[in-house]
């Protein structure tokens, strides 16, 4: 008989408080736009498509890792967990590890539900046994899993090195939260690393444009929620590689001067005006070892590329003899 498949909205999160937030941003001396906003069911799909170009490299070091020291994996997770998938996205990567993780139940977190709504009958389809959950939660701004999710051997999965879209203060509080959540499983995570500057700008603006399309489409998310009047062809996708920081900087420009209105409100844009829209934070491997184990995690276990482009960490909540 096939598992029950289940989907919940746990957004604490208001529309109206998500609006208050956007407005904040837009009227700051250095306008911003939280990066929430690029995964409506457009965005999740440009993303999607952005993963399969090649010079994206973070999607294809992260599976080769992955598939290379999938049995290393699979021997320090264990087996029948409840494996939660942060940001699940396409649901693609986590699935890529059922047959050896054989998982109880898989809890599929994504700020878009409706995009899970899509996914998850397809995935239920394969794997009749496995009990699935669909959740829609923004949980950076806080981790709140509904009480239905068993508590037993909990394993949050969190590729796609995601975390490096948070400052430093902001994903020591996510990895806190994952430790306290995970109550003696663990957390497998991808994060990549810092390299060349060339590499960086290629993976972060595309010779194909799919990034500057999904940078852009965050305008008519934002005409949705608050009901302003962007044009995107007054904007194009802009990149800086801060190597102070180990951050890529993007944001979206003004190509010319443009007022842009909301409500009784408006903001107007000089040309070569920036709009921040996200950061993606690259680490060194004594950088991640400080995050995880600052957060509780007890033992780590690593696994890098052969170019240390990219690492793949397992922590462990609880203590381990090797």
């Amino acid at each position: 008989m096939p598992a029950v498949i289940t989907f919940l909205e746990n957004h604490e999160m208001k529309k109206s408080d998500l609006g208050e937030e956007v407005i904040a941003g837009l009227l700051s001396e250095i306008a911003s736009i939280p990066s929430k906003l690029f995964y409506d069911l457009l965005g999740s799909k440009l993303f999607e498509i952005i993963t399969l170009i090649p010079e994206y490299y973070l999607t294809r070091k992260e599976a080769e890792i992955l598939n290379t020291h999938l049995s290393d994996i699979a021997l320090e997770i264990g087996k029948h967990m409840t494996f939660i998938d942060l940001g699940a996205g396409n649901c693609k990567k986590a699935a890529g590890l059922f047959e050896s993780l054989e998982p109880k139940t898989y809890i599929a977190v994504d700020i878009s539900v409706d995009f899970l709504k899509e996914i998850l009958p397809k995935l239920q389809a394969q794997y009749p046994t496995i009990e699935m959950l669909g959740v829609g939660v923004d949980f950076s701004s806080k981790l709140d899993l509904p009480p239905s999710v068993d508590k037993n051997k909990r394993v949050f999965f969190y590729p796609g090195s995601s975390l490096g879209n948070f400052n430093d203060k902001q994903a020591a509080t996510l990895l806190k939260q994952i430790y306290d959540e995970a109550q003696g499983g663990g957390l497998l995570l991808g994060l990549d690393l810092w390299k060349d500057e060339r590499s960086l700008k290629l993976a972060y603006d595309d010779p194909l444009k799919m990034t500057a399309a999904f940078n852009l489409n965050i305008l008519q998310n934002v005409n949705a929620l608050i009901g302003s009047d962007f044009l995107i062809e007054d904007f194009c996708h802009h990149i800086e590689i801060n190597s102070k920081l180990h951050r890529v900087e993007m944001y979206l420009e003004a190509q010319k001067e443009v007022t842009v209105s909301w409500s009784n409100q408006k903001r107007d844009f000089k040309k070569g005006e920036r709009i921040h829209t996200e950061n993606s934070h690259k680490y060194t491997i004594d950088k991640i070892k400080h995050l995880l184990t600052d957060a509780g995690f007890k033992h780590l276990k690593i696994w890098t590329d052969p170019n240390q482009y990219y690492a793949v960490i397992y922590a462990h909540s609880n203590n381990r003899a090797d």
